[in-house]
């Protein structure tokens, strides 16, 4: 019988530097069977709606993602079967006809804001974590990637983080941070706590292989 993979959940505020710590834990187990999924690939298909009403789509509100969907996805990956894993269009809102094939792997890193608020998705995990970063600091850093990568401008990213992600970060991200087993400050630069989370992995998989 196949053994079951370790689902590790990495989550956080925006800009909380949650994807870092999920790369920095993904490059250390490289050599190992592992996938890392993010919680954005799964906003909801959003093709029926005009381009305008896009715009106002709140991509901070657990409605916004097909949590359905992803809950599936994992639990398939769990049953060590392979997914077709979404790709999102971030140019045009919506889900792209594209998806990238997924394999079954030994390690899944599930990472993204909202991906503790379901308990669902929480019982698959056996490792939950919290990226827990000041406002101040993620408000820059939101402002620098926004700015430099999405083509924004700072006062539409003010705008939105003012009216909308601070209020939805307060209501619906922060509340999880009590489901985590580890809550790990400053993000990516925090190495002693990346560290013991990989020490915890391996014995996590050491063990399985020994069931």
């Amino acid at each position: 019988m196949a053994r079951k993979p370790v689902i590790i959940g990495v989550a956080g505020g925006t800009a909380s530097g949650k994807t870092t710590v999920a790369k920095e834990i993904f490059e250390e187990f490289s050599e190992q069977s592992i996938v890392l999924i993010e919680q954005d690939a799964y906003y909801k298909d959003q093709s029926h709606l005009s381009f305008e009403e896009r715009l106002q789509t709140n991509y901070d509100h657990p409605l916004a993602f097909d949590s359905e969907l992803l809950l599936e996805h994992l639990q398939m990956l769990a049953n060590r079967r392979g997914i077709d894993k979404p790709v999102y269009d971030y140019k045009e809102h919506t889900r792209s006809n594209e998806v990238v094939r997924i394999e079954p792997k030994d390690v899944i890193i599930l990472e993204g804001i909202l991906i503790l608020e379901d308990e669902r998705l929480r019982d698959l995990m056996d490792i939950k974590l919290f990226v827990d970063t000041d406002a101040d600091i993620r408000i820059i850093r939101r402002l620098s990637r926004d700015i430099s990568e999405r083509g924004r401008s700072i006062e539409s990213v003010i705008e939105q983080y003012t009216d909308v992600v601070r209020p939805m970060h307060l209501q619906f991200i922060e509340p999880t941070k009590r489901y985590a087993d580890v809550i790990i400050p400053e993000g990516g630069k925090n190495r002693v706590a990346i560290d013991l989370m990989v020490t915890k992995i391996r014995t996590i998989i050491e063990e399985n292989a020994i069931l």
